[in-house]
């Protein structure tokens, strides 16, 4: 038998954290427990003195994305083959059709375009258009393809935004279907205008990113997309919270009983706006990301509502852009391509700064980290836990060992890392991937077209029965 037995680690899940060994064949996680034997041609790790939790989720990711007149340079294998070097075993990247393009055929080109993931992967797929087409799309997604979540932007005039109709309609769609909603929550028509305004006043600069879209923006379309889900009854997932404001409206709702989930980027937990003056064009415009890094005091609110429970998940918004490309806004900071990298970093920084602070405890971290997704998009505990039955991915964490962050040193194509200079305590020692070691101390084995695609299963579908109040309607299976 072929397998692999981890011996000697701390398991460390997001419910409890006990001393065990784990035995894995075939894939999967074969036993946990104390004093495992490692049956005949397995491999023994010795994981004495580290942890052992599961393999990183990152819900929020895009990879190869054509946007702005560019593509992003992380296609899915560099960019799921750098995640693996950090500890982060799936991801969940966004289909973003065209205006006017069919769900389904931009579903199946990314679905092309993945086939080289060196991890397991899914899709989020965006509505950014409304038609019978594309009601009927969304069926054959959640009923064939194992797609159970939807992207709205709110932002992003004309391109891909959705105007409040589209969202009632794709919403109250979902809601049929089982599928969860999610939104980009800024106002765009507002973006729009402050953009104008701020060129008008002879500021093109990066500086001018985060000034055309002030925390307010973001706040308002995110309680206007958690007013449209509370009317309509469905559960409603905001990504990249970025500012105080936004987490206190996602935290109100959640008070009220309404089924709303928080999503914050490694990156805005630590990074603040103050990148933004940075008189070297380059530097300033690698952190160019909407929404944008904000002041410090919003880290602090951002840290507490992922340590009280309102703020679940945790994601980077991978979406690379090397220098020339950012170039392309040197005169028109609305022409700088929106994206930053952290796939690979997520783990250690948010290790360093949540649970070496002692704002989160180790299994906290877990589930900010991996868990929390697992469940909310319905792939727990197929994903998220190390239990029997479960997907063998895991990670061998030294949380002594330092590790500094730096373009040089990442695997990510991109040419910069927004972290830069940082050093962090607590880093992966190995990743495991469907019962492989694909990461063993700065050895990187990643495969290319290893990566599987992960079906998601819809939530208790709900029907509304006819002359039924939608109010009655309300899927169950979603974690508060």
């Amino acid at each position: 038998m072929d397998g692999l037995l981890i011996r000697g680690g701390t398991v460390v899940n997001a419910d409890c954290a006990r001393r065990a060994d784990v035995l894995c064949a075939q894939g999967v996680i074969v036993d946990v427990g104390e004093n495992l034997q490692a049956p005949a041609g397995a491999r023994v790790l010795d994981a004495g003195g580290q942890l052992v939790l599961p393999g990183g989720i990152d819900p929020h990711t895009h990879m190869q994305l054509p946007f702005m007149g560019t593509v992003a340079v992380d296609d899915f294998y560099s960019g799921t083959a750098a995640g693996l070097a950090g500890g982060t075993t799936c991801i969940i990247d966004f289909v973003i059709p065209d205006p006017k393009e069919p769900l389904l055929a931009a579903y199946r080109k990314w679905r092309g375009w993945a086939e080289k993931a060196a991890a397991d992967y899914g899709f989020h797929v965006a509505v950014t258009w409304w038609s019978e087409q594309v009601r009927a799309d969304m069926g054959t997604l959640v009923e064939q393809e194992g797609v159970n979540s939807f992207k709205h932007f709110m932002a992003y005039k004309n391109a891909i935004m959705a105007d409040d109709e589209t969202l009632v309609n794709s919403f109250r769609r979902a809601l049929e279907l089982g599928a969860m909603p999610t939104v980009h929550a800024e106002n765009g028509e507002l973006v729009f205008q402050l953009q104008k305004q701020i060129m008008e006043q002879g500021i093109s600069g990066p500086e001018g990113h985060p000034l055309s879209r002030p925390p307010a923006v973001e706040a308002e379309a995110a309680q206007r997309a958690i007013a449209i889900a509370d009317v309509l009854q469905v559960p409603l997932y905001v990504v990249h919270v970025s500012c105080a404001e936004s987490a206190e409206a996602i935290a109100r709702a959640r008070a009220r009983g309404q089924r709303v989930f928080g999503e914050v980027l490694a990156g805005h937990l630590v990074i603040d706006e103050s990148v933004y003056r940075n008189p070297d064009f380059a530097a300033a415009a690698a952190h160019v990301m909407s929404p944008p890094f904000r002041e410090k005091r919003h880290q602090e609110a951002l840290w507490r509502s992922l340590q009280a429970g309102s703020l679940q998940t945790t994601a980077t918004d991978h979406c690379t852009f090397c220098a020339p490309q950012k170039g392309a806004g040197r005169d028109d900071f609305r022409k700088i391509p929106n994206g930053c990298g952290g796939v690979e970093e997520r783990m250690m920084v948010i290790w360093d700064a949540g649970v070496n602070t002692g704002r989160l405890t180790s299994s906290e971290f877990v589930a900010v980290t991996s868990a929390n997704a697992a469940r909310i998009f319905n792939i727990y505990p197929r994903k998220g836990v190390i239990a029997a039955g479960s997907d063998a991915d895991l990670v061998l964490w030294d949380p002594e060992a330092t590790r500094t962050l730096s373009a040089k040193a990442q695997r990510s194509r991109v040419d910069y890392n927004v972290f830069e200079g940082r050093t962090v305590t607590g880093v992966p020692t190995h990743t495991v991937s469907q019962g492989k070691v694909v990461y063993a101390r700065g050895d990187l084995r990643a495969e290319r077209g290893a990566g599987r695609y992960v079906k998601r299963p819809p939530f208790a579908p709900v029907f509304a029965a006819l002359g039924r109040k939608a109010r009655l309607a309300r899927p169950t299976a979603v974690m508060r």
